[in-house]
């Protein structure tokens, strides 16, 4: 049958993808075209600077690029990308990248060290939660701009202001969010009242990656277009088009139909229904995020050990796993990535209403207390917090379920303004520091002190021992003893009841359909579509 939609305009395509269900069968999206249905509802800033959700770290993967990046094979490798090679001094002190010279950004404009340097110095001076990375290392808005420096137009030097494992800035240039470079020149461009282009960036780009960002409509429909000057050869497709589309029937639906190439967020009913179809491919990919329920401990219930002790027993850890979670993650309950050397073998926490009930009685509340649920209306997580809501209830414990986009609820504990929230987060690379870090660190528990990357600061978790702990094992050289450190912060983290309880490791499956080749998902939320293609 010929494509249905091989002579139709960009426009008539996405009014096309947004129709419900109709009478076309076996339709064939554009060759040169990726159709993705996913949620957008998390997709509210692609600023760099201020874009921590796995969304946006999808989208700017597309559009921006780092210094280098993780070997897929090999997790602990890094690869060159816009870094041809790097050294580290023998002292551990000072970091020197050597850049590639042939990179421009899709303005024209060519990349440089400056660039580089500026890009890190912007996500400090901004100050927002992603800056937070950079000020455990030791950084901050007077000493960056002396510490991180271009020596010449393609040498970027990075002088370490504290004693610590150089590697963990090596991973953190690879992978989080904020290490994209922004073309300094066309930021400025449409900089207003000294913001840096913050407000412009939110929903435009000025990255150098193998997309250009053509059109956002928030909640509908995002259209990236090959950037045929990337440094790494052009992309094999012209366009990706990503529709915005929460319900997981109708992802099913147009996948069957045709009508679209990808799927993300499909609920495991219907992944289990088309799985193992010729027409499609099911990937699932291990992801160092983590789905958890959370308390803020600046709630006087939550304050409490025994309350918070009590909660722990009214999770269905397994229930949840196996009627939830499948497709979506693997049962986790401690605050570190699976198959991680330094983690612990799961505590064994499990569902049990009776000794939860006498934990309230002796916390002062005999009769239980009313509290509020924030989560996203989309699964897992309404799933997730509607079966929270039943098992709290066996406690006594009467709770109301709060919905909003991603920005009302994770804004809302971002501003530590919470009671109990049904979330996903993590840093992204497999290393114990950093998950400890992400959950039980917090070096500040003021209000001032904004510290939103910190899971830990967010839910008012404050233990001094702890943090020594985690520091120590971030310079510690001796492998045997920095593995201790890590088993002690796990122990003392489980002893003190800690707010931020993991309930699952994240799973992200990917459905499409089966001509769809070249596809390979990072597993830290860094997935490109340089190298897709449809096979036909």
């Amino acid at each position: 049958m010929k494509s249905a939609y091989s002579t139709l305009s960009f426009a008539v395509l996405l009014a096309t993808l947004a129709l419900g269900p109709m009478a076309v069968v076996q339709a064939k999206t554009p060759a040169d075209q990726l159709i993705v249905g996913m949620s957008m509802v998390n997709l509210f800033s692609i600023d760099p600077a201020n874009a921590p959700g796995l969304d946006a770290s999808g989208v700017n993967a597309n559009l921006y690029d780092t210094l280098i990046k993780r070997d897929q094979g090999n997790p602990e490798k890094h690869l060159p990308q816009l870094a041809e090679r790097w050294e580290i001094s023998e002292d551990g002190k000072q970091i020197t990248f050597h850049l590639r010279q042939d990179v421009t950004f899709h303005s024209g404009n060519r990349l440089t060290a400056d660039d580089v340097a500026w890009s890190l110095y912007r996500v400090m001076k901004l100050n927002f939660g992603l800056a937070t990375t950079w000020k455990a290392y030791g950084f901050n808005v007077d000493n960056i701009q002396s510490l991180i420096r271009a020596s010449d137009e393609h040498t970027l030097v990075i002088d370490l202001p504290q004693v610590m494992d150089p590697l963990l800035l090596v991973d953190s240039l690879a992978i989080s969010p904020s290490a994209v470079v922004v073309d300094r020149k066309t930021a400025l461009a449409h900089e207003k009242d000294g913001d840096l282009g913050a407000g412009w960036l939110v929903t435009h780009e000025a990255g150098s990656g193998p997309f250009v960002l053509t059109k956002w409509s928030a909640n509908d429909s995002l259209l990236l277009t090959r950037f045929d000057g990337y440094w790494g050869g052009p992309a094999k497709l012209k366009r990706v088009v990503v529709r915005h589309m929460t319900e997981s029937q109708s992802l099913r639906l147009m996948l069957e139909r045709g009508d679209l190439d990808m799927a993300y967020g499909m609920a495991a009913p219907d992944i289990r229904a088309i799985d193992g179809s010729p027409d499609v491919q099911v990937q699932s990919l291990p992801r160092g995020t983590m789905y958890y329920v959370a308390m803020s401990m600046k709630q006087p219930e939550f304050a409490q050990p025994k309350v918070r002790e009590a909660i722990r027993n009214l999770i269905d850890y397994k229930g949840l796993d196996q009627q939830v979670m499948p497709y979506y993650g693997t049962l986790n309950q401690q605050p570190m990535q699976l198959n991680l050397q330094a983690r612990l073998p799961d505590p064994g926490y499990h569902l049990d209403p009776a000794r939860a009930r006498q934990l309230l009685t002796e916390a002062g509340y005999p009769e239980g207390f009313s509290t509020t649920i924030r989560t996203l209306s989309e699964p897992p997580f309404i799933d997730i917090a509607a079966r929270l809501q039943s098992t709290l209830a066996e406690g006594g414990i009467k709770a109301s379920i709060v919905t909003g986009t991603g920005n009302q609820v994770y804004g809302a504990m971002r501003a530590r303004n919470f009671e109990i929230i049904v979330a996903r987060g993590a840093e992204r690379y497999p290393h114990p520091y950093f998950s400890l870090r992400t959950f039980a660190y917090n070096p500040d528990n003021s209000d001032d002190a904004g510290l939103p990357n910190f899971q830990g600061w967010r839910a008012s978790f404050f233990s001094p021992p702890i943090n020594s702990l985690i520091e120590q094992a971030g310079v510690e050289r001796d492998s045997t003893r920095r593995v201790s450190l890590y088993h002690q912060a796990q122990t003392l983290y489980d002893q003190q009841v800690g707010p931020i309880m993991m309930i699952s490791q994240m799973t992200d499956t990917v459905v499409s359909a089966a001509d769809v080749k070249g596809f390979t998902g990072d597993d830290a939320e860094a997935t490109r579509y340089l190298g897709v293609y449809k096979q036909r």
